[in-house]
């Protein structure tokens, strides 16, 4: 039977949250019948999920586990914001972060091949998921930070997550400062951290942007001009010399200072960064299919 309709197609898609050509594959293989389609679908559900790859998975957690002297943030992908809130995606998505913790993976494919409760590992441990909720899952990301000092940890939503490890300071500082790390995204932690080339590029616009008035004045009332204006760049880009978002009338290199700490390592991990997210019509998407 090859006459399928789209609103057949349409109506297993949406209960059984299999892709469109598996959901258009299942009804033909069983002559329309979508109870059987269904049960077709779940029979298969393994290579159901290995199929999911080519799709974009840009929505997701970001999980932290924390214990002494360590700290990790995993980013689990799924397709759509709906999956994040499923009780079987977070509750995976919290054990991989305490096996990431545990197994001292620190970088993702060790993660992936590392033992997962009722699975061989990570890796069968998403695919079984995939098979549950029909949607791709992607173990992504994952950060590692391990101190002898404090470590804050700090999560936004489930979507941000910062790890800080200091020396010196508080617990309380420690998370403070990686709830600035969440809001502000500084791209450098101190000045000495920021690119020579950066800071030539910045140079050469401060010049550019100045009036001929300015341009006559004296070489090192010129120099002092232009430091000023780098001095500034450099302060807005460095978690240092950032205004604390706690206590915006002091830095947050001035609220380190004040507690005797210093920033050891920190780790920042947003939801989906770096995936380019595809805009899908799901008119359009249905009508590809049929005619497949």
């Amino acid at each position: 039977m090859s006459n399928i309709s789209a609103q057949l197609v349409k109506e297993l898609r949406e209960r059984s949250g299999a892709g469109m050509m598996e959901c258009k594959k299942a009804l033909v293989e069983n002559n329309g019948d979508i109870e059987v389609a269904i049960e077709w679908l779940r029979k298969n559900g393994l290579a159901k999920a290995d199929k999911k790859a080519d799709r974009v998975a840009a929505e997701g957690r970001i999980v932290a586990a924390q214990a002494a002297g360590k700290a990790v943030l995993v980013e689990v992908n799924c397709e759509t914001d709906f999956v994040t809130k499923n009780p079987d995606f977070v509750k995976f998505s919290d054990t991989v972060a305490a096996v990431a913790l545990e197994s001292g993976a620190a970088d993702i494919d060790t993660l992936k091949a590392a033992a997962f409760p009722g699975a061989s590992n990570v890796e069968e441990g998403a695919k079984a998921l995939i098979a549950t909720i029909g949607e791709k899952i992607d173990v992504r990301r994952l950060a590692r930070v391990e101190s002898d000092g404090v470590i804050g940890s700090y999560i936004h939503g489930g979507r941000i997550g910062v790890l800080v490890a200091l020396k010196g300071g508080s617990e309380e500082l420690a998370k403070g400062i990686a709830m600035h790390v969440a809001a502000m995204n500084p791209q450098y932690v101190k000045a000495e951290d920021v690119p020579a080339d950066f800071v030539a590029k910045e140079k050469d616009i401060a010049l550019s942007q100045m009036t001929d008035k300015d341009k006559a004045k004296p070489a090192e009332i010129l120099e002092k001009i232009i430091a000023g204006k780098i001095n500034k760049i450099v302060s807005e880009v460095t978690l240092l010399g950032q205004p604390y978002v706690l206590d915006t009338n002091v830095t947050v290199g001035d609220a380190l200072k004040k507690d005797g700490a210093e920033v050891v390592s920190v780790a920042r991990l947003a939801v989906g960064e770096g995936i380019e997210k595809v805009q899908e019509d799901y008119a359009a998407e249905v009508a590809k299919a049929m005619q497949v």
